[in-house]
């Protein structure tokens, strides 16, 4: 089994506001757990330290793109699950409560970890029978047979993360999220973030040798080719010409509908104004609306025309 944390892009604003790519590995079976963090509120406090116009709803989830079992070739996903198969980190031993009840003895969690592997042995022959059928069934629908014993590679983005620190690196997480949380909280901590200015950019996967060689637009189109990349695989594992990394950008963002989840990964500072009402200094955003779920800046995907559908 693979638990990774990987920081790709680690930024900070003039204000302050500290935002965090990640690339995870980790096992799909946790995937749900990992999907349901969000941060929504409208009280005095969250105003004050969120720096957010009194009355608004600030809603702050995590940015994902994520490996597909649509998108994975049936035998590479076979060939994955074979060699690197997603494993409990512990057997812990059943009861009442979403808890378990200790952990199991040596003997125990062996036979557990022998049936489980069989189990996945079972389900590797049930896939290659229906590679067998004359008419075979699409990758889509097959490749969820594999998915207690899979792996998922996700690019996440977010500015706040308290909220999921504090749940999952609880003692009460499910063992294999816990893992992954403080696999994340080691890497951001071990991080020293990038002073960004205003007009500069976050951007996921894109080296500081090709900040230098290139526009900021054509960094911002490469990153989110890069980005998007993660449905279906590594980009890593076969390098992209530029053409073809602004070719995918302009399929994703030129599309009807928009793909747009990979453009919520770049960002640059908000600028803001400090203004007395009547008490003390408040701060306050000049483009709270293109934030989206960041705080403190501008979220590409923001500033593209149609990148939502909405009811007429």
């Amino acid at each position: 089994m693979t638990i990774t944390a990987k920081i790709l892009a680690d930024s900070v604003s003039p204000a302050k506001v500290r935002l965090t790519t990640f690339e995870l590995r980790y096992p799909r079976f946790i995937h749900a757990e990992e999907l349901t963090h969000r941060i929504i509120g409208t009280s005095p406090e969250m105003v004050e330290t969120l720096m957010i116009p009194d009355g608004v709803m600030y809603d702050s989830d995590l940015s994902r793109n994520a490996s597909s079992s649509r998108a994975t070739p049936i035998t590479t996903a076979c060939k994955i699950v074979r060699q690197d198969p997603a494993m409990p980190v512990r057997w812990g031993l059943n009861g009442a409560g979403m808890q378990d009840h200790g952990e199991m003895s040596e003997e125990g969690a062996a036979e557990c970890e022998k049936l489980w592997l069989a189990a996945r042995d079972s389900m590797l022959g049930f896939v290659g029978r229906y590679m067998k059928l004359r008419e075979q069934p699409h990758k889509q629908t097959v490749n969820r047979l594999l998915e207690p014993w899979a792996h998922i590679t996700v690019v996440v983005t977010a500015t706040e993360w308290a909220n999921f620190f504090g749940l999952r690196r609880h003692p009460d997480a499910q063992p294999e999220i816990k893992f992954l949380a403080d696999a994340m909280w080691d890497a951001r901590e071990a991080s020293i973030p990038m002073t960004l200015k205003f007009g500069e950019w976050h951007l996921p996967y894109i080296e500081l040798h090709e900040r230098e060689a290139m526009s900021i637009e054509d960094c911002r189109r490469v990153s989110v080719a890069r980005c998007a990349r993660t449905s279906y695989r590594n980009h890593r594992q076969k390098i992209a010409t530029f053409e073809e990394d602004v070719a995918l950008h302009d399929r994703l963002v030129g599309s009807l509908p928009m793909h747009a989840s990979p453009a919520e990964h770049q960002a640059t500072p908000d600028e803001f104004s400090l203004n007395y009402d009547g008490e003390k200094l408040v701060r306050e955003y000049k483009n709270p609306t293109l934030h989206g779920n960041l705080r403190g800046f501008i979220q590409y995907r923001k500033t593209l025309t149609g990148e939502n559908i909405t009811e007429n």
